[in-house]
């Protein structure tokens, strides 16, 4: 009775419109008051306390703070004019220019809608003029931010390994490493399906190339960095308060210069060199962050407070994008984001203990295990849970609501936890573009100025794909655990 109890009053509170963190909150309070009365609330604090103490978790503001910093440098156009000079001139060379800029983009913000806000002003624009459809510019770019979440430095990795500490320990190094080849196939998908999409012209590659700022200017601005896992805010909606809060302008982003489109040669090796050196700044994080982690020179959260050090030298002393009045707002915004996240942390964790203290997990493991005995049927069902989760769920309140009733299942049919993680971590990337909220979808149709039933229509062949890689990861675990593995972590 206890688990209709907690499961009945968070639906019921959700669809009141009360924010997830405090609906998961009050939920295991009311769970709490009905299974042992009111005396047993006395370790509820201790236990919202001990999750926020956590040193593992200090991580996640670090990364948080490094990547709104490297938002404001610039460094999103010198990532995509260096992609742009290396494959702009192959077909679909603008769509692959996206995937690659929000590949690299997304080793440094670790962020699915901050890669959507930062590349998609370049990106939107290029591509609508490039000949795709609005629709379909937005979805790609959607889509592709959604990598985010699986590319380190990944806050969802951070997060999963804690949780999933009760059950089996697995190192966030290795989660790491561990979705470097899925976030490389989920890309490569991404691009097999922008090459087949239909588009309004082919002839435009000489004029795509206008003057990008003046694009930004029409868009006017976009949102500000998010937290790469948040489809919704501690004191929001489920209709993605993180896609609409927090306005930052693109002039001190988009490079005047930028010539994203018009490229019809291959580039000199110069003008590579040049891209490449002007790209250098933004490059080197990813290098210092897992470098350094996997060279035995500072732990992760180590690893994410020299990022913020790093960001702040390349904004204020190298490409001086950054100014030192922008510095509070930076920090003010970084501060926001970051507690946002700590309150459903704090709340989820209070739901993930009555989970836990009454048996529920147990009860449903068995329940799953029951069901049937063949593995590929409640694997199957396990993703579909998942998917359907992360339609509604930032990835730190699903990870807190799921990982302590499914892991123990998928443990039982044979899965390695570094498998589960990706997995679920995968679920929870194609969440983002899954209606009904799909955040990504939120803030690309923002920029391309459409309605979000309008990009929706575009992504049904992105979320085909990354399904396709979803099923890979999920029965040929060597594709999480082959990198790892050879790294030894």
């Amino acid at each position: 009775m206890i688990e209709l109890i907690l499961v009945g009053s968070f639906l019921v509170l959700v669809f009141l419109g009360m924010p997830i963190a405090f609906s998961m909150g009050l939920s295991a309070v009311i769970a709490i008051l009905y299974a042992s009365g009111a005396h047993a609330l006395n370790p509820a604090a201790g236990v919202m306390y001990a999750s926020l103490s956590s040193e593992t978790l200090l991580a996640i503001p670090f990364f948080i703070l490094a990547g709104v910093i490297m938002e404001l440098t610039g460094i999103s156009t010198r990532l995509v004019e260096l992609a742009d000079r290396c494959v702009g001139h192959r077909k679909s060379g603008l769509a692959l220019t996206a995937i690659i800029a929000a590949l690299l983009f997304a080793a440094i913000s670790g962020s699915g809608p901050a890669t959507v806000a930062a590349l998609g002003a370049v990106l939107i624009p290029a591509l609508v003029k490039h000949g795709y459809s609005k629709r379909h510019a937005a979805s790609l770019l959607a889509s592709a931010g959604g990598m985010g979440i699986v590319i380190p430095p990944s806050i969802a990795f951070i997060v999963f390994a804690v949780v999933a500490s009760d059950h089996e320990r697995v190192s966030i190094s290795r989660l790491f490493m561990a979705g470097v080849v899925p976030g490389i196939l989920m890309g490569l998908a991404f691009y097999l399906v922008a090459r087949f999409l239909p588009r309004q012209f082919e002839s435009l590659r000489d004029t795509a190339g206008e003057n990008l700022s003046r694009g930004a200017a029409r868009l006017g601005a976009v949102p500000a960095s998010t937290t790469g896992h948040d489809r919704q805010s501690a004191s929001g909606s489920p209709q993605g308060d993180h896609a609409t809060e927090g306005i930052i302008t693109l002039e001190d982003t988009v490079d005047p210069d930028a010539d994203v489109g018009r490229r019809t040669d291959r580039a000199s090796l110069r003008e590579i060199l040049q891209a490449f050196l002007r790209a250098i700044p933004g490059l080197l994080v990813p290098v210092i962050i897992l470098g350094g982690i996997y060279g035995g020179i500072f732990t992760p959260t180590e690893s994410a407070a020299v990022a913020c050090v790093y960001a702040l030298l390349v904004g204020l002393v190298v490409t001086r994008d950054l100014r030192l009045a922008d510095v509070l707002k930076v920090f003010t915004t970084a501060g926001v984001q970051s507690s946002r996240i700590m309150i459903i942390v704090a709340a989820a964790s209070l739901y993930a203990y009555v989970i836990t203290s009454n048996r529920i997990a147990a009860r449903v493991s068995e329940s799953l295990l029951s069901l049937t005995t063949n593995v590929i049927l409640l694997i199957l069902l396990i993703n579909v849970i998942l998917l359907i989760a992360g339609m509604f769920l930032d990835a730190v309140s699903a990870f807190y609501l799921l990982v302590p009733l499914l892991v123990p299942v998928l443990l039982e049919l044979g899965m390695d936890i570094t498998t589960i993680g990706v997995m679920m971590t995968i679920n929870l990337a194609l969440g983002l573009v899954t209606p009904p909220v799909g955040v990504n979808l939120l803030v690309a149709g923002s920029i391309a100025k459409i309605s979000y039933a309008e990009a929706t229509r575009g992504v049904w062949p992105f979320l085909g794909a990354g399904l396709v890689v979803l099923m890979l990861v999920t029965f040929i675990p060597q594709l999480s655990n082959w990198l790892p593995d050879l790294l030894g972590v």
